[in-house]
């Protein structure tokens, strides 16, 4: 399976790193930005993406104080991204 429209990188934290892990966001078509375990040996990761990742989790974290985006378990998926949109939209203007 391959992403739709693949994203150029994935992000994640020390939590996921993993041979198997990393060789499967490559398959899927994208790079993985994650850093090492302290006691793995060293792999390429990007400083300048993996650090910017807290903008995202900023971000998520903003969206799940809206009780509609963190209480709703939607059954269709444009639904769920309908109310996600609309949560965002809400949260652009307040800015």
């Amino acid at each position: 399976a391959t992403l739709p429209g693949a994203p150029l990188w994935v992000v994640g934290d020390r939590g996921y790193s993993s041979h198997a892990f990393r060789q499967h966001v490559w398959d899927l078509g994208a790079r993985p930005a994650i850093p090492p375990k302290r006691n793995e040996a060293p792999v390429a990761c990007r400083d300048w993406i993996y650090n910017n990742r807290n903008h995202v989790e900023r971000l998520w974290a903003r969206l799940k104080e809206r009780r509609a985006v963190a209480t709703r378990y939607e059954k269709t998926a444009s639904s769920s991204l309908g109310v996600l949109h609309l949560a965002a939209t809400l949260d652009w203007l307040k800015r």
